[in-house]
Formats: structure tokens, C-alpha cells, sequence
């Protein structure tokens, strides 16, 4: 019995095409994982991950006008007197650059997270709660 050349060439170019595809998304995937007391615990990796990365967020802070109304309690006018009462405090826009927000996380807190290289290392992207509060 003889093989056709065309059609081992085929079944050889599709292997080869799944096995790269599948070393290029290997731990493109992110999953759920754990904050321990002394590193990151990944829920389908077996052993706790002690040094892993966690995302910043860089940007500009924003902040548009606003305006509250509360009780004054505690102040002194410039005679020394108590100043009470309900006051109106308006805060003007503002706009901060090289702004950068970076989450910490405690233990037990639940995070979704980037794992790489084989899951031996990982990026902690952000903390999960639960949707209903």
C-alpha cells in the first residue's frame, strides 16, 4: 500500500500549524487565583507562585466639578467663635497627569490573573467580587 505524498504533506502542515498555535496561546489564558500571606496561588497550577506581578494603571485623573452639601461642625471664625451649621462645598474641575493607580491586595482576596512562562510566573490584573455586592 502505497502513501500519497500530498496528503502526508497536508496532515504534517496541520500538525505543525495546532502545535504553534498552541505554544503561542500557551498561558495567554487568564484564570482565577488566590492572594496568599506569601505569594499568588492560581487555581489550576498546584504550587503557590511567591514572586508575581501586579498591573498598574497609568493615566490622567479627572475630575469634574462637583458640589456637596453637609453639616459644618468644629471650625472658628476669626474671633475665635464656634462655626455650625449646613454648607454647600463646590470643588472646581481638575485634571492630573502622570497619574498612576496601582491595587494593592490582601490575603484571601480573590484576582484574576495573567499566568506566564508555563505558569511559573503571573500578573495580577485585578481583584473579583462577587456580582451581587
Amino acid at each position: 500500500m502505497t502513501i500519497d505524498p500530498y496528503s502526508a504533506l497536508a496532515v504534517s502542515l496541520r500538525e505543525n500549524a495546532a502545535k504553534k498555535a498552541a505554544e503561542a496561546l500557551t498561558g495567554a489564558t487568564a484564570e482565577l487565583g488566590t492572594v496568599t500571606g506569601s505569594g499568588l496561588k492560581l487555581d489550576s497550577f498546584k504550587h503557590e507562585i511567591q514572586e508575581y506581578l501586579v498591573a498598574e494603571f497609568p493615566g490622567m485623573l479627572k475630575l469634574p466639578e462637583l458640589k456637596l452639601v453637609g453639616s459644618v461642625r468644629g471650625l472658628r471664625d476669626s474671633g475665635g467663635g464656634n462655626v455650625e451649621g449646613q454648607g454647600e462645598f463646590t470643588f472646581e474641575p481638575s485634571e492630573t497627569k502622570e497619574t498612576v493607580l496601582t491595587l494593592k491586595y490582601q490575603p484571601g482576596d480573590r484576582v484574576l490573573a495573567l499566568p506566564l512562562n508555563g505558569g511559573n510566573d503571573a500578573i495580577v490584573l485585578c481583584r473579583v467580587v462577587s456580582g451581587n455586592g
